[in-house]
């Protein structure tokens, strides 16, 4: 069966449409009062990406903006979040709508330790760390 994709019973298309003060209403009670809040950063990046739809340029937008919650109207876009290190491409679908550019752009990575280090004893492999 396939998936069907929709963000409160409205499907992409509808939410295309909607204005922001209809998406506003939708929201958890925190995104919509940081979105109210919003700061000139914020307005910045929504005018930055409204001018790469209607152009249509392809090439991601990049970003130190985390707490940008996501909209209906980037949907397709690419964005580029700094992650603290490096910028972390994120590719906007459906699913992604109420939450923020940070929740896809993780800070850390995953820990994989390999054979204990020269001169170590080959018991000190069993060893926890610290």
């Amino acid at each position: 069966m396939a998936e069907r994709i929709a963000f409160r019973g409205k499907t992409p298309s509808e939410l295309a449409n909607l204005s922001m003060e209809d998406y506003t209403k939708m929201m958890t009670s925190r995104k919509r009062r940081s979105v109210k809040r919003n700061s000139m950063n914020y307005k910045k990046l929504a005018e930055k990406a409204e001018t790469y739809r209607k152009k249509g340029i392809t090439k991601p937008i990049r970003t130190h903006i985390r707490e940008a919650v996501i909209r209906p109207e980037w949907i397709g876009l690419t964005f580029e979040v700094h992650s603290g290190k490096e910028f972390k491409k994120i590719t906007i679908s459906a699913n992604m709508l109420d939450h923020t550019l940070g929740d896809y752009a993780y800070t850390t990575k995953r820990v994989q330790h390999s054979a204990p280090g020269i001169r170590a004893t080959r018991g000190s492999k069993f060893l926890a760390a610290k």
